[in-house]
């Protein structure tokens, strides 16, 4: 499944390459030890979860050092290919189950990913500031700003504001409430043409 990388990401290198090649083989084996990942959804794994993790690198291309907070990293998505594509960044993995966060950092360290940092942690008890929150739809948009908002850094290093990125599928007109009118929206299915992205999208919520 490396070609559905390839397809949409043909530039990257061959030690890139050769890491999301062996990325599923490593998920496979720890996810028949602790069930990180639905079973079910393992077959589409490059697809629901490596590609859909990378639409944030379709996105933005984070520069040299920044840091990136990813709060309910479960498994270790999008952080653990966004570390790929980006080995210059640090990437900040929490979760508050211990399972997770234990195959996160043994993920992370059989892929030799220095740049992964694994912490255990309810986000209401993180105080330390980042560049950018990403996350996977961990709960409805307003309360995911509540939550997060204290841990971003005024100082910007990117060519956009550092800010909220966020995976989430659906109609969201209702759910953006109050900040509809200050998010970007993009549509994931913009960038990648498989079926399960029609209705994926990435918001972008600048500070």
């Amino acid at each position: 499944m490396i070609d559905t990388i390839l397809k949409y990401f043909p530039e990257i290198s061959d030690s890139k390459i050769s890491m999301f090649s062996r990325i599923g083989e490593i998920y496979r084996i720890w996810n028949s030890r602790i069930n990180v990942i639905s079973r079910k959804d393992f077959d589409n794994f490059y697809i629901h979860h490596v590609l859909h993790s990378l639409s944030i690198a379709k996105f933005i291309h984070f520069a040299g050092k920044t840091r990136i907070l990813d709060v309910g990293t479960g498994g270790g998505f999008p952080g653990i290919p966004l570390a790929v594509m980006f080995p210059d960044s640090d990437f900040f993995l929490l979760d508050s189950i211990e399972k997770k966060i234990r195959v996160v950092s043994s993920v992370a360290g059989e892929m030799n990913l220095d740049n992964v940092i694994t912490i255990r942690k309810r986000i209401e008890d993180e105080k330390n500031l980042y560049d950018f929150i990403i996350s996977r739809a961990v709960t409805r948009f307003p309360e995911f700003v509540k939550l997060t908002g204290k841990n971003i850094d005024p100082v910007n290093k990117n060519q956009i504001k550092n800010g909220i990125i966020y995976l989430k599928g659906g109609d969201l007109t209702s759910e953006l409430g109050p900040y509809l009118r200050t998010t970007i929206i993009k549509n994931i299915h913009d960038f990648f043409s498989e079926p399960y992205f029609e209705t994926k999208k990435i918001l972008y919520l600048p500070f």
